[in-house]
């Protein structure tokens, strides 16, 4: 036999993101295709693959199969165009940290990223590969969006960049962990604006949608949304970022009828068009793989 065809506990741990005792208790439960050799275990590559493929997920020693969910950040195309395309996927948005937890937790099929890296210029790759047991997650582009300043029709308060935050308007924040709030707090320490001066309301908005109702309403002056919002509510907008926002899956969820259908569907004039309507939007790249791990 061919040892490059054959992994050693600590290589197929490493290969699954699993600690070696995992690795033991699904050897134990024989859950896991294996021989023993002299006494060591070895386990070939080749039927481990194919295990993978069976599109089961171990969550602390449980299999889990994920629900017809979309969770993670949300997005105004994209929530269309999982109604439009006829997905069958429910959605479920909390922000993109927590939309992670729900995934690793095999509680989502899917889920929507902007987390910008820190050390280096992208997105969401630093997150999805700091997840362990994910043996199969590919980051799939959705679009490009257009992040920046939300404030009341006619910018009253002429808000033109963050600097002038300092003039201790109302700020709805998003709630920890959103990829708006990292993103937010990012932007600030590139213009050396302390957040401890800012003047922020009491409760966070928990999507870009609440952000802008929150202005349209008067209950905050401003705050950091896409600009797709700020047209559907007829405010002001001050672009400041351009970012990119990912589709997380695995592999094996993304050839299933939920994703291809939404994925057929951005390719249709009906998805260019809308994504002209609500503005701010690069669709150029969408359906690109991004991450393949």
């Amino acid at each position: 036999m061919q040892w490059m065809d054959y992994l050693t506990t600590s290589e197929v741990a490493a290969y699954l993101r699993l600690k070696e005792r995992t690795v033991y208790d699904l050897v134990a439960r024989k859950a896991i295709p294996c021989s023993r050799v002299t006494g060591k275990l070895i386990f070939p590559r080749r039927l481990v693959d194919r295990w993978l493929d069976a599109n089961v997920h171990l969550i602390n020693g449980a299999v889990q199969t994920p629900p017809p969910i979309f969770g993670g950040s949300s997005d105004p195309l994209l929530e269309w165009a999982l109604r439009e395309s006829g997905s069958g996927l429910a959605t479920l948005f909390e922000g993109s940290t927590s939309g992670l937890k729900r995934f690793a937790e095999a509680q989502a099929l899917a889920i929507g990223l902007h987390l910008k890296d820190t050390e280096r210029d992208g997105y969401n790759g630093e997150a999805v590969q700091a997840l362990t047991g994910i043996h199969d997650l590919v980051l799939i582009e959705w679009a490009e969006r257009d992040q920046g300043l939300v404030a009341a029709r006619g910018n009253p308060l002429g808000l033109h960049n963050l600097r002038d935050l300092v003039k201790q308007p109302r700020i709805v924040a998003r709630q920890q962990g959103a990829g708006g709030h990292v993103l937010f707090e990012i932007l600030l320490a590139m213009e050396q604006v302390d957040p401890a001066t800012l003047r922020f309301c009491e409760r966070p908005a928990l999507t870009e949608t609440d952000v802008a109702s929150a202005v349209a309403d008067g209950e905050a002056d401003c705050g950091l949304a896409v600009g797709a919002v700020a047209k559907r509510f007829g405010l002001d907008f001050v672009p400041l970022h351009r970012e990119r926002f990912d589709i997380a899956c695995r592999r094996r969820d993304y050839f299933e009828r939920p994703l291809q259908e939404l994925f057929a569907f951005t390719r249709t004039p009906a998805f260019a068009e809308k994504a002209a309507q609500l503005g701010h939007y690069g669709i150029e790249g969408t359906g690109t793989v991004r991450f393949n791990a």
